[in-house]
């Protein structure tokens, strides 16, 4: 089976190999990598176990419905009839926007445009949002004020070892886009300066020359250091801020104005370290800056990853080779999930909702009278709210666990309990999943075609290569059948997801995201094609921003960027920061990868990483269960002494559920303009987990 991994944002090709064995035992299956411009033909641990999740005895295979606490098993036929008739009863008392759906970056391109389409033409609801609104958002929407674009990357992977040097904020690709780190040793033997910046030590830190570390949510201020040391030091590219920028005098007065040892005090790393980076950044004739969660998810996320753009924009390092931005995407589709209907506020194409002529646009395409198209929604956990005031009475999930992924996770499970009807899609059992009214079985990715954009922009196209196992349906299948039964199926008349993939392609046309030029024939003759690609002759855009930028005056946009703190400060009562992140052998809420054998075994469980002084301070001994707390809930993890994280900071990954859910403790505020929460700062306490005996 010719495939690509299932997991993060580089889409890694791989072939599953069967074998049947001798006198037909079980199965044996082999992972051989496949060469590739991305990951050159390298696999990570995740990628080499990836077949074990699908081919698990736990899959969904049949509907399922839950009576008196009880999941039964039903037809197709009655699932679509329950759906028809719950949707019917609660949109008649209560109107269109009381149901809502909840989307996933994993879904294929196809997949997420057809779900954005069946929310507003089938069910005519406002209400869709994604999973990668805690992803990618405060990135997305940085790029798309400052460049007029949102790519992941805004040159080639191959751009790397071409760069100077290379600013890593926030982002642990060695853990999570393992296949990525050769890029960055090569271009560190070749003479690359490489800057890290993370509270904790990691293994992307440790190839790092420099490693400055940062007090969780002080990412922007860290930047405005920076970018006050190159003013100061007048390592500015006066030609390209002059010729290709815009608000340069604003952002220069806002520089002059700041202390570099006020920003040391805020940001816990020093003055000198702070200057070290500007100076060798600063000086490099080429560069390249990447960020990831750690500087996006927080409340200022979207300013922190301007202020860093704001580096690359100032000392004119991009659009020309070994220059540029990368916004290391997390999910599989990140990218493309994002660009073709499944936000709140987008519609295919990256066109906007509220916008006269993309609603016509998309409208003509659909078949619909623009004036039948739903306004602007809300955003993910913005819903979660809407759930819990029960405005959203019903909800449909496809491809997503909320009840893990969310912030402040308490908060959101008692509000799904409070729902009318809650159905899932997936083709595990999720914590999600158990409390649903009625669960869908879907096909996998091994079974499930079509096209994802990987984090350079560069569409791919996947292959099935096994039928679904049991009555498993593609999503796509779901939606165009749901519709049909709706009464709009004459909307969702499609044989196959290149049927599907055409009608995006028109709904994309001439918009920032434009796949038109992208045919299946042409994804299966070449290995791959970057958009925007408007014609079918387009050779598709591998670097963006060469001489212009698609704004006014084809300008980027500088902007000054406030020193901010973090929304939750600690206390005597919560003294200790929490950041979270991913770990090697985990994805996302760990569904997948808690069902891999290979992958469980290595973190059977969740942790909590601190500091050794830090932990005597708290009574806390090295691998014993300790009980985190914030304002919002309490999660029971073991403890794992690591001297190289910071003394204030305690880290917990978010691979796991229950008692174990780090979600249950993180902060529900949100980012004033991309509404991401602010996942990678709260304040907690720790103590001993003491138990009592009779």
């Amino acid at each position: 089976m010719d495939t690509q991994c299932p997991f993060c944002s580089v889409q890694c090709k791989m072939q599953v190999i069967e074998d049947q064995g001798a006198d037909g035992g079980r199965p044996v299956y082999t992972v051989v990598p496949k060469p590739n411009l991305a990951s050159e033909g390298r696999l990570c641990i995740k990628g080499m176990n990836a077949y074990q999740h699908v081919l698990t005895g736990e899959r969904i295979l049949h509907p399922m419905v839950k009576k008196e606490g009880q999941f039964i098993r039903i037809s197709w036929e009655d699932a679509y009839e329950l759906m028809v008739s719950k949707f019917a009863e609660l949109r008649g008392a209560y109107g269109n926007h009381t149901v809502g759906l909840y989307g996933g970056g994993s879904l294929t391109n196809e997949s997420a445009y057809l779900l954005g389409k069946f929310a507003r033409v089938a069910l005519q609801t406002k209400y869709i949002d994604y999973n990668g609104r805690f992803c990618m958002s405060a990135a997305a929407s940085a790029g798309v004020k400052v460049f007029g674009i949102d790519r992941g990357l805004t040159n080639q992977l191959s751009d790397i070892e071409l760069a100077d040097c290379i600013i890593l904020a926030g982002t642990n690709i060695a853990e999570c886009q393992p296949t990525l780190t050769p890029y960055f040793t090569r271009a560190k033997e070749k003479g690359s300066y490489i800057i890290a910046i993370d509270p904790r030590e990691t293994g992307t830190t440790r190839i790092a020359d420099l490693h400055l570390r940062v007090k969780p949510g002080m990412d922007a201020t860290l930047a405005n250091g920076m970018l006050k040391v190159l003013l100061d030091e007048g390592l500015i590219d006066e030609a390209f801020v002059q010729q290709r920028t815009k608000g340069f005098a604003e952002l220069k007065a806002h520089l002059n104005a700041l202390d570099l040892k006020e920003i040391a005090e805020l940001t816990g790393v020093s003055a000198e370290l702070i200057r070290k980076a500007a100076l060798a950044y600063g000086k490099a004739a080429t560069g390249m800056v990447f960020t990831a969660r750690g500087v996006e998810q927080q409340t200022d996320g979207h300013m922190a990853v301007r202020n860093f753009l704001n580096l690359v924009l100032l000392t004119g390092k991009i659009g020309k080779p070994g220059c540029g931005y990368g916004a290391v995407t997390g999910q599989g589709n990140g990218q493309g999930g994002r660009e073709h209907g499944q936000k709140a506020d987008q519609l295919p194409g990256y066109r906007l909702i509220e916008n006269p002529e993309d609603r016509a646009y998309v409208a003509g395409v659909w078949g619909i009278d623009p004036s039948e198209l739903p306004s602007k929604g809300v955003s993910a956990y913005e819903m979660m709210e809407k759930v819990y005031e029960q405005e959203i009475r019903a909800l449909f999930v496809m491809g997503s666990n909320p009840i893990v992924s969310n912030p402040n996770a308490n908060f959101v499970e008692e509000g799904l309990k409070k729902l009318d009807f809650l159905v899932v899609a997936d083709f595990l059992m999720s914590e999600t999943a158990q409390l649903a009214d009625l669960i869908l079985p879907v096909s996998a990715y091994l079974e499930n075609a079509g096209t994802l954009t990987n984090l350079e922009g560069r569409v791919l196209l996947r292959e099935a290569g096994r039928p679904a196992p049991g009555e498993s349906k593609h999503d796509w299948q779901i939606l165009c059948d749901l519709a049909d039964r709706l009464g709009r199926g004459s909307f969702f008349n499609f044989a196959s997801v290149e049927d599907i993939f055409n009608e995006l392609r028109l709904a994309s046309r001439g918009g920032v995201a434009d796949y038109y030029g992208i045919t299946y024939d042409r994804l299966r003759k070449e290995e791959g094609v970057y958009w925007p690609c408007p014609e079918p002759e387009h050779p598709g855009a591998k670097r963006l921003f060469e001489s212009s930028f698609p704004l006014p005056e084809g300008k980027a946009l500088l902007t000054p960027v406030e020193n901010h703190l973090p929304k939750e400060l600690v206390s005597d009562e919560y003294p200790l920061y929490l950041t979270t992140g991913r770990v090697l052998t985990h994805y996302l809420t760990g569904v997948q990868t808690r069902r891999s054998h290979s992958l469980a075994a290595r973190d059977v469980e969740s942790f909590m990483e601190i500091h050794p002084r830090t932990a005597k301070k708290y009574r806390i001994e090295d691998a014993t269960l300790v009980k985190l707390e914030s304002k919002r809930g309490v999660i029971y993890v073991r403890s794992r002494f690591s001297s190289d994280i910071r003394e204030d900071t305690v880290f917990v990954p978010m691979h796991w559920g229950d008692t174990q859910n780090v979600n249950k403790i993180t902060h529900d505020a949100l980012d004033p303009t991309c509404r991401m929460p602010g996942f990678k700062v709260c304040a907690v306490n720790v103590s001993p987990l003491v138990t009592e005996y009779a």
